[in-house]
């Protein structure tokens, strides 16, 4: 199985990858990374935030862009070489993601592109904002 190259995708092109956050995904994650940020597992204190309950962690929202990227556009043998993210609202327990790509800029000498990332939960507020830099398969 192999992603598109270069000379398949255009300026334009987009794709996305849905998912509904559980609070299994939310332990398992911390369970994987370390991050046990009272404000994503324990509900007495994350009441307590400005979130007023638990939330997802940015970085497992952040996730589902690359789930776009490796599987979908340009999918595989993507290689990701950066992304710049701002996280512009709280994802909550059984909110469903739509994690978004579209492509921004192509250089084909260096086989390099950026795509506009952006993740939006099922009110359509977007909770995710950001730039993707990927060498797409050749």
């Amino acid at each position: 199985m192999k992603g598109l190259t270069m000379k398949e995708l255009n300026v334009g092109d987009k794709d996305f990858f849905q998912k509904t956050i559980t609070e299994t995904d939310v332990y398992l994650y911390a369970g994987v990374t370390g991050d046990l940020n009272p404000a994503h597992i324990n509900q007495q204190e994350s009441e307590k935030t400005m979130f007023k309950g638990r939330i997802a962690h940015g970085m497992l929202t952040a996730g589902l862009v690359s789930a776009v990227l490796g599987v979908k556009l340009p999918g595989p043998g993507t290689i990701y070489l950066g992304q710049e993210l701002k996280f512009t609202a709280p994802v909550r327990f059984g909110d469903t993601i739509k994690a978004e790509v579209e492509v921004m800029e192509k250089n084909e000498e260096k086989n390099i592109m950026k795509l506009k990332t952006t993740c939006t939960n099922q009110d359509g507020e977007t909770v995710l904002k950001g730039v993707a830099t990927v060498m797409p398969p050749k």
